[in-house]
């Protein structure tokens, strides 16, 4: 099967959005509802970004946010939206696949529905973000089970690259599970992700 050029799919799907935003311009729920793990000052990193929503509402809360995006459309709507907000973000365009990444740089690594790869990507992806956070530090995950097939209300149509607590509990096994739960939720995120979903949330601490 021939590689998928994600540059040019989600280049696509961004500047089909328009003026809009295809996620909205609000974070995600999982952010909003863990804020209590955000710490003013702390150094944040923010993968497969998209259009900022994340990272911006990030900057708001007082962290020094980087966010990586494969997108050239997306990045520019996210410096956009950090312009009208009022905030700082160091803007990243890069493949975080082939990129190469940090040694224990950032306090948080989030990765906010970044499915978009299958089994032997993802794993070079988890240990990558592994790889920049420093040690003591936090990783936050959130994206959709299995279950979220039979919704069809945003994410990968492929199995193989969605989340399950085994899979999740196996991949950070040597790190501090803080958080690890799946469950059923409404999202209201643009017209990406709308509509009853299933959904899965890992929150994680680096050995120190």
């Amino acid at each position: 099967m021939a590689k998928v050029d994600q540059e040019s799919v989600w280049s696509q799907r961004y500047r089909d959005a328009g003026e809009d935003y295809l996620f909205g311009k609000a974070p995600s729920r999982f952010l909003e509802t863990h804020r209590q793990f955000l710490n003013a000052g702390a150094t944040a990193l923010s993968v497969a970004d998209g259009e900022g929503r994340n990272s911006v509402w990030l900057a708001e809360q007082g962290l020094a946010v980087t966010a990586l995006e494969i997108s050239p459309v997306a990045v520019e709507k996210a410096r956009r939206l950090a312009r009208g907000r009022g905030v700082n973000v160091n803007f990243v365009q890069a493949d975080i696949i082939a990129m190469p990444w940090p040694a224990d740089t950032y306090d948080l690594v989030v990765g906010i529905f970044i499915q978009f790869v299958g089994p032997a990507e993802r794993e070079i992806q988890f240990a990558r973000m592994k790889q920049a956070v420093t040690p003591g530090g936090l990783l936050l995950l959130h994206g959709y089970t299995p279950q979220q097939l039979a919704y069809r209300t945003g994410g990968p149509s492929a199995v193989e690259n969605l989340y399950t607590m085994a899979l999740l509990r196996t991949a950070f096994a040597e790190w501090e599970i803080l958080a690890l739960r799946e469950y059923e939720a409404e999202l209201a995120e643009g017209s990406g992700h709308k509509g009853r979903s299933a959904v899965i949330d890992l929150i994680a601490r680096k050995p120190g």
